[in-house]
């Protein structure tokens, strides 16, 4: 099946009124983009941000006349920009994406493979990981940044507490690259599934501990990775302190260049920091507990 959008470009206070407007004229979903490249960062819990010009996107079945929809809309909201209609070409969308998604090498030693894929260096550290429920495979700057530390690192013996662990990709990468016990935490239970899935696929299933929040436990680790975004990272962060035993490494990624120093600021008092590190607009954050 062929499918139609309506694109509009439009002021963020005028998107709930234009989403309203698709989905009573038979759209099937409606998405929002930022139509002119401009930094957003995250919204604090509960709030819901939108990009100051917002493109709107309307998804419709091909015959449900687009151009008769245009024309209603143009003159319900005249102050709009030309709305623009795009059909999208008909394709296997599942084969498509597969096609999209190959192993990529992190460091020296480790990959990250889907599982419909073939495994480039079989005598390598091989993480057997496919897109679902939760984020982190390894494409996001953030876990590539994280990844490649982790295969710098010697975790023969180590004890790991992954905050915010996601599919797992960081917690699994670890035990195969020696670690002794990992401590996955994460406040969403879809998290919390996928990666136990996802380690299981691995077989250490037997070594990853995972914890929604009210249920973390206390322990000194010698490592905590935490790949989140920069305000949880400065809330939390006497939590992901005292995770840390004296002498141990914290990491810390989900940060854009300009936010670093603030996350930092946040830190030094107790850590010992190393330099910035960072890949593209996003770093990471390398530190040692010192007191």
């Amino acid at each position: 099946m062929a499918w139609e959008q309506i694109l509009i470009n439009v002021k963020a206070s005028e998107t709930e009124i234009i989403e309203d407007f698709l989905l009573e004229n038979g759209a099937l979903s409606v998405t929002f983009v930022d139509a002119k490249d401009t930094p957003m960062y995250e919204p604090k819990p509960g709030e819901i941000k939108l990009w100051p010009d917002t493109q709107v996107i309307g998804l419709f079945e091909q015959g449900q006349n687009p151009t008769e929809i245009v024309k209603l809309l143009t003159s319900t909201f005249p102050q709009l920009d030309s709305p623009k209609i795009q059909v999208l070409e008909d394709k296997n969308w599942e084969r498509e994406w597969m096609d999209n998604f190959h192993p990529m090498k992190f460091g020296e030693k480790l990959w990250i493979c889907p599982s419909w894929s073939d495994i480039p260096e079989p005598n390598a550290v091989n993480l057997l990981l496919d897109p679902g429920l939760a984020f982190g495979t390894g494409t996001h700057p953030t876990t590539s940044l994280c990844l490649k530390w982790l295969d710098s690192f010697n975790l023969e013996g180590k004890t790991v507490v992954d905050f915010g662990c996601g599919s797992g990709v960081l917690a699994i990468a670890a035990l195969l690259l020696g670690a002794k016990r990992v401590i996955g935490i994460d406040i969403d239970p879809q998290a919390i599934q996928a990666s136990h899935e996802n380690a299981k696929r691995n077989s250490v299933e037997d070594k990853l501990e995972l914890f929604l929040p009210e249920h973390q436990p206390k322990l000194d680790a010698d490592l905590v990775i935490a790949n989140i975004l920069a305000g949880p990272l400065q809330e939390l962060n006497q939590i992901i302190t005292d995770y840390c035993k004296l002498g141990g490494n914290l990491v810390m990624s989900g940060i854009l260049e300009e936010q670093s120093q603030n996350v930092i600021d946040c830190y030094k008092n107790k850590f010992s920091f190393s330099e910035v590190v960072s890949e593209g607009e996003w770093v990471r954050l390398n530190a040692v507990r010192s007191c």
